[in-house]
Formats: structure tokens, C-alpha cells, sequence
């Protein structure tokens, strides 16, 4: 029986770590223990508490509650309460995922004292470093000893990067494996699919049907705190509503409630527009009931950019780059940052073609079950 501390904080964390907990508890359970550290990164009930109950996650047995703060103060915070839980559980890896500053405070807390590190969504690159998910994940990479990358596009990148894919084990920090393995995420979205549609009624409540409601999310600190930007994303986007007779539904996080709200000029042209729907966040299962029967999805996540391709819909980015180039390269997803016109453009191009692509980028759906063979395989 080996042990792992596995790291989690914002929600698409909690998200992914559903998969391999699913896994170890499915498969695993004899010869993994899994111990969970929530960092408290998103700590209110609705960007939190609810995925553990609603995908069967176990609860955490480490809540540090850290909450928000500057990236420095949070950070560093994250970073002391992780090292005392790694000194006193002794696991023989640490399991991250993703890019926050859960990942990276996580990262930098085991391969300081020499505990292997295992990154879950390793490789990816939006070659942005304005943006603190790529710093995060850039150091995280090369602070880990195993690295699984759902995509071979961030295979690639880690080898650009000096990663050798022809290392032989033992690995650690300095003899690293990297490993394109499928991802996480499309594990979830094919085990609760059908669970979403029998377990949610948020469509119903909103008075909207299959096929005639676009599905938005925005939440990235560039979008929501730039007055201007965020003004041309939800105003334009307001406009396309009311030309087009079309419903909006817009799960707001709470940075982009509260920017909002301070912006009273914008809030209240939207609130005027009876099929823009602004809601409180999402569930995990009421997103992928929004995703499954949208007729789109515009969205800066890139967690949502990923869902919106397993379910084939058409995708909107409102980001000038993307860590998911290949949704970009096969015509599903189009980058428009917060320009106005280019929102325009994209909505018309991607509401009138008619034929799309949707290659097995991501796997077969077993991403968490091969991660556990090498975890245990290696250590």
C-alpha cells in the first residue's frame, strides 16, 4: 500500500481529482491510499462544497482555508500549510493538477524536501507569461517527477523544453518521465453524462430548451477586472442576444458578480434583456446538462473550452491565445479575446457552418486508471 497527498484548491481541481479518486476507489483501493488537501483556493459552497457530494469525492482530510488574498500572500500561505502536512502524512508522492497557485504552492512544497511530484494536465502552454496559470504551470513541470499530459501537443512542449522522453527509471526531478496519457476531464465528462441529464433540472428552471440557449462563462482576472474589457464581452454579447432572439445563460463567478455590479450602466442594459440569464454558479452536473444541450459556448475557461469540444459544441474563447490549440486547429473553438467584432464574427461563422470535426484528441476515457498503474509502478 502506497500513500499520496493529492492537491486540490479551485474548483476544476476538485473536478479533475474526481476521476482519479474514482479510479482508486474502483480499482486501486488495496494498493493506494489517497489522502486529500483541500487549500481552500475557492472555498464559498457553490465554487466548492458542492462537487464533493454531487461526484462522490471524499471529503478532505486536510482543509487549510486559506481563501483569497494576493498571489503572494496566498501563495505562501498554501506553501507552509502543505510542507507541515507533507512532513507529518510522509507520502511517497504528491499528486497536482492543473495550473492555480494551489499547484504551484503544492509543487514547490514537495520537491523542496525531495517528494516526488506527479502533475496531472502537464505540457500545456498558452506562451503567455502575463497570465499566472502559465508561470504556475511552466515551474510546476519542471519542479515534477512524473508528468502526464492529456494532449500529445503538450507532450511536444515538454520536450521543446528539454524534457528527454527516452529517460529510464528510476525518475525523479532531475531524470524526469513524461508520459501523453488522455485526459482527466473527458474520464468525468463520459462517466456523468447520462448522471447529469437524470440529476439536474436547472434548464427547466430557467424556462430554456435543448438547442436554444448559448451557454457563457467568465471569470479570468484580465476580463473581469478591465472595465472596458469586460464591458465589450458582456455588452456585445448582450446585443447578439437581443438581435438573434436568442437566450443567454451565464453562470457568474463571484469576481465577475462583483465587478458587475460596479458596473451599473452595463448591469442594468443586461437585466433589461428578459433572455439574458444570469445565474449563481453552476454545479458540476448543471454545467454538463448546459453543455450537452447548448446550441454554443463562449467562455475564457479552459476547462469549459475542453467540455464544450467532448460534447461537440462550437466554442468561443475569449482569450487571444489558448492552452488548447488543437480545439482551434481542427475549426471547433475561435479566439477572440474581447474585441467586439471579432465576438461578432465568430458567433456568425461558428452559427453558420454546418459540418464539424471532433478527433479523439483526449483519450479513451481511462486517463486516471493508467495514471494509478504508474504511480504505482514507480513508486
Amino acid at each position: 500500500m502506497i500513500k499520496i497527498l493529492t492537491v486540490i484548491g479551485a474548483r476544476p481541481q476538485i473536478i479533475k481529482s474526481a476521476a482519479l479518486s474514482r479510479a482508486i476507489q474502483n480499482h486501486f483501493k488495496d494498493k493506494i491510499k489517497e489522502v486529500i488537501l483541500h487549500t481552500g483556493q475557492h472555498y464559498d459552497t457553490n465554487m466548492s462544497e458542492v462537487f464533493f457530494s454531487e461526484m462522490g469525492i471524499p471529503a478532505p482530510d486536510i482543509n487549510l482555508n486559506i481563501g483569497s488574498g494576493s498571489h503572494g500572500k496566498q501563495t505562501a500561505a498554501m506553501i507552509e500549510g502543505i510542507e507541515n502536512a507533507l512532513l507529518q502524512e510522509k507520502p511517497q508522492c504528491l499528486v497536482v493538477y492543473g495550473d492555480t497557485n494551489s499547484t504551484l504552492a503544492a509543487a514547490l512544497a514537495a520537491v523542496k524536501i525531495h517528494i516526488p511530484v506527479v502533475h496531472i494536465e502537464a505540457g500545456l502552454r498558452s506562451f503567455n507569461k502575463a497570465m499566472p496559470e502559465e508561470v504556475n504551470r511552466i515551474a510546476c513541470d519542471h519542479c515534477s517527477t512524473l508528468l502526464f499530459s492529456p494532449t500529445k501537443t503538450g507532450f511536444n512542449n515538454l520536450v521543446k523544453e528539454g524534457f528527454n522522453p527516452a529517460n529510464k527509471a528510476p525518475y525523479t526531478a532531475n531524470n524526469p518521465c513524461i508520459y501523453h496519457c488522455g485526459d482527466v476531464m473527458y474520464d468525468n465528462t463520459l462517466h456523468f453524462s447520462e448522471v447529469a441529464d437524470k440529476n439536474t433540472h436547472i434548464m427547466n428552471k430557467l424556462g430554456i430548451k435543448p438547442g436554444e440557449f448559448v451557454l457563457l462563462t467568465v471569470h479570468r482576472n484580465n476580463n473581469t477586472d478591465e472595465p472596458e474589457r469586460l464591458n465589450n464581452i458582456l455588452g456585445t454579447l448582450n446585443e447578439l442576444s437581443i438581435q438573434h432572439n436568442l437566450h443567454f445563460v451565464f453562470p457568474a463567478h463571484p469576481r465577475t458578480t462583483k465587478m458587475l455590479e460596479q458596473n451599473k450602466e452595463l448591469l442594468k442594459r443586461i437585466e433589461a434583456n428578459k433572455l439574458f440569464h444570469i445565474i449563481q454558479p453552476a454545479s458540476f452536473l448543471e454545467m454538463l446538462a448546459l453543455e450537452k444541450h447548448c446550441k454554443m459556448v463562449i467562455t475564457d475557461s479552459g476547462g469549459v473550452q475542453k467540455e464544450a469540444f467532448f460534447l461537440h459544441k462550437p466554442c468561443i474563447v475569449l482569450r487571444p491565445e489558448t492552452e488548447w490549440v488543437e480545439l482551434v486547429e481542427c475549426g471547433n473553438s475561435i479566439l477572440v479575446d474581447a474585441d467586439a467584432t471579432k465576438i461578432k464574427d465568430a458567433f456568425t461563422e461558428l452559427s453558420d457552418k454546418k459540418k464539424f470535426e471532433y478527433p479523439p484528441i483526449f483519450g479513451d476515457g481511462k486517463a486516471a486508471e493508467f495514471i494509478c498503474k504508474e504511480i504505482l509502478r514507480n513508486f
